[in-house]
């Protein structure tokens, strides 16, 4: 049983959240809070598998709740949720230990997802924040090679059929576009489930943990193409 502890000064959306998780039988939600200063209090009493925090919050933020029960509890798992897609709020997020960042614009099936893979211990970005997260890389990568003096006005895309399925190199080029599930099932017309499938077996040939490392993977061999 995954026991979760969820933390928004909302009610109602705490309470939406914990309507979905209750869907799943495997997870739990043993205590919720209001503000950023209750979690370590949460955390020393119901020993949480995986905490949602809120990033927006009154007295503390999720970023320094992260960051203080981390310094007490540095194996604590927790997804923070935002409103902000912006790469600087992110990196701030997983720099103090974060190990998920979903956008509130969220559907229900991204956030199992998302519990699931951190409780596992991965982590798991909302697909429009690994775009912009993959757009920041393209950018810097850019940068250091109009340094080098090197051309980068053309990069030479070369799909790795060594490894994946044709159909595999398509997922993989829809995950660096920022799809979610949903989005590349419908761009391939395929099911949700035989995305996740060919999601899990991309994963797995790539020796990677989340959807975020194989992106990043993908980009630094010039597998796919950042558009």
């Amino acid at each position: 049983m995954t026991k979760i502890v969820i933390i928004d000064d909302h009610q109602l959306f705490r309470e939406g959240v914990k309507r979905i998780l209750d869907f799943e039988k495997s997870f739990e939600v043993v205590a919720e809070g209001e503000d950023g200063t209750e979690v370590v209090d949460l955390v020393e009493k119901y020993k949480p598998n995986v905490i949602i925090m809120d990033i927006n919050m009154p007295t503390m933020n999720g970023v320094e709740a992260t960051r203080q029960l981390m310094q007490k509890y540095p194996d604590s798992k927790v997804i923070i949720l935002s409103i902000h897609d912006d790469e600087n709020y992110v990196t701030h997020a997983l720099k103090t230990g974060a190990s998920g960042y979903l956008l509130k614009e969220m559907d229900a099936d991204a956030l199992i997802e998302a519990v699931k893979v951190v409780a596992d211990g991965g982590s798991y970005l909302h697909p429009k924040v690994t775009h912009n997260l993959v757009n920041e890389y393209r950018r810097l990568v850019s940068e250091e090679s109009l340094t080098e003096h090197s051309s980068f006005h053309h990069v030479e895309i070369r799909r790795p059929l060594h490894l994946l399925t044709r159909r595999e190199c398509e997922v993989l080029q829809l995950l660096a576009d920022g799809k979610s599930n949903r989005g590349i099932g419908e761009a391939l017309f395929i099911s949700e489930k035989t995305v996740k499938n060919h999601v899990s077996n991309i994963l797995q040939k790539m020796n990677v943990n989340d959807r975020t490392q194989a992106v990043v993977v993908a980009i630094k061999n010039g597998w796919v193409e950042v558009r």
